[in-house]
């Protein structure tokens, strides 16, 4: 009753910011758990970095996952003292903490499916959800991405090459070890993970970015603001051949304003040059705002 007390005044002390991002680094950890018990070791898919490590010595020796994790990651927390930031490593011990707790106790759910693209699939899919939420609140599951702060500051590769390189070692020991369709199912695993990772972190309002090139930038821009309710930036350009000055007009809409835009710019001049790019996130008035960022 007394330590009751005592963990329910210590978490009043956290501060609210600090405690949601714990939670969401938690609940990310947990999914993975559950996605890795369910999807991946039921069909004898392998994974990439630490995790992909400990999931082939399970298969080879039986070994407990969790574990085995939470071992491997230790001489990496050491290396991650010098080479990560204080607070991003309190928060990748969290998550690497919970991630070996969770696989333990979510070892008995029932498997959902014995497919073994399937479970590529949706274990990429369920994944991704969980590590996008737990690069959300700013941590990680250690292991590998570690590994790739410290080399990047000692070579002149880039965090994501590093770390494709090292998965695509752990892939090539699965592909030895037991089959090449099993590295290829962990392949596709990890490309739908990342898709999924991406949009968690950047959301599902998927905009549309503008920029026209006009002979009549004011017109076009009155009818964006009004019409549309979007805001317009001009942006001074230069024509590289006829080195006439320019107004190039830059915009953002959502996709449902998107063919109204376009018939905007038509209406009032069919010769304008017209590039759309996509913006998987905007912040600002009119669209998201800062909260929670």
């Amino acid at each position: 009753m007394r330590f009751k007390k005592f963990l329910v005044k210590l978490i009043k002390k956290i501060p609210w910011y600090i405690l949601k991002q714990s939670l969401g680094i938690i609940f990310g950890a947990i999914i993975v758990a559950i996605s890795i018990n369910t999807f991946i070791l039921a069909n004898r898919i392998a994974d990439g970095g630490v995790t992909g490590i400990a999931i082939i010595l399970h298969y080879l020796f039986n070994w407990e996952t969790g574990l085995v994790v939470f071992i491997l990651n230790i001489p990496l927390f050491f290396l991650g003292y010098k080479t990560m930031g204080k607070r991003l490593l309190i928060f990748s011990i969290l998550g690497v903490a919970t991630l070996s707790v969770a696989l333990k106790y979510t070892a008995g759910i029932p498997v959902i499916t014995r497919d073994t693209f399937l479970a590529s699939v949706f274990g990429g899919l369920v994944t991704g959800i969980g590590m996008g939420l737990i690069f959300r609140f700013h941590g990680s599951l250690g292991g590998t991405d570690i590994l790739a702060i410290f080399f990047n500051r000692k070579t002149s590769w880039s965090v994501g090459q590093i770390i494709l390189g090292l998965d695509t070692i752990v892939f090539i020991g699965a592909a030895i070890l037991f089959s090449p369709e099993t590295a290829m199912y962990a392949m596709i695993y990890m490309f739908v993970a990342s898709k999924i990772i991406d949009l968690v972190q950047g959301g599902l309002d998927y905009s549309k970015s503008l920029m026209v090139v006009t002979e009549k930038p004011q017109e076009i821009a009155s009818d964006i603001i009004h019409k549309l309710n979007r805001g317009v930036t001009f942006l001074e350009a230069e024509g590289a051949y006829s080195g006439s000055k320019k107004k190039v007009i830059y915009c953002i809409v959502n996709r449902a304003q998107l063919t109204s835009a376009k018939e905007i710019i038509q209406g009032h001049d069919p010769q304008a040059f017209l590039a759309i790019g996509e913006v998987t996130e905007v912040l600002g008035e009119g669209f998201g705002n800062w909260k929670g960022h």
